[in-house]
This record gives C-alpha cells, structure tokens and sequence, in this order.
C-alpha cells in the first residue's frame, strides 16, 4: 500500500496564499505611496505674504499640522468644512477662536493641544491669508 501525500495539497494551498497574500501586501503597499503622495502634492498650504505679521506664519504651521486634513490645504474643506470667507459664519474673531478652542459639532477642541496665543495665530491665518 502506497501512503497518501497529503502534505502536497496543503503545501501548494500554503503557497497560493502565500502568493495571494503578498500580491495584496504590494497591491496596498502601492495604493498608499499614490494616496501619499496625491495628498502630499494637494497639501501645500497658501504662504504667507511677505512683509505679514509673523504670528500668520506660526498659524501657517499649526494650520499645516492640525487642520489640514480635515479643512484641506487651502481651507476649502474636506471632511470638515469649508472655512474660506469664515468671517461671514464669524463676524468677531473672538467667536472664531471659541470654536478652536472649545471644539464644535465634529470638529474637535484644540484648547488643551494649542496655547491661546498659538489658537490666536491659526485662526488670523485663517481669516487673513486663506
């Protein structure tokens, strides 16, 4: 009597996943370079002009750190929403800077992550430059 080689089947099976795996594991490994990189190419935030206050390029910085991704580059929204002409939803940028601080709906408070004065510079980037 001959024995069974079972062992085969279980090694080919082995290997198609093997195989199967690491084509997904390329297939995502170059899905995400593309996201990366469209989105770093779409995440250059407006400079700052020359000659502005140097608290509008600190607010540049925290804009380009922490509000990017929701608010897009160029304030033109994304998962959060648009904050171009934000001085019409904010007549007093005192308001404004609650909404920061405080958190609002989705978005949330940066008042624990920010200092007043680093709230205050992102949001005057925001009205003033965007």
């Amino acid at each position: 009597m001959r024995p069974v080689r079972v062992e085969s089947h279980k090694c080919q099976y082995r290997q198609f996943l093997m195989r199967s795996t690491r084509t997904l594991k390329k297939l995502a490994a170059l899905f995400l370079g593309v996201v990366l990189s469209a989105s770093a190419c779409s995440l250059k935030t407006p400079v700052v002009p020359e000659g502005a206050d140097s608290v509008l390029e600190e607010g540049r910085q925290i804009w380009g750190n922490a509000c990017v991704t929701c608010h897009g580059a160029g304030g033109g929204g994304g998962r959060g929403p648009a904050l171009k002409e934000s001085e019409n939803r904010y007549p007093e940028i005192a308001d404004q800077i609650q909404v920061v601080s405080e958190g609002l709906n989705g978005m949330p408070s940066f008042g624990s992550r920010f200092s007043a004065a680093e709230i205050e510079a992102v949001v005057r980037y925001i009205r003033e430059v965007l």
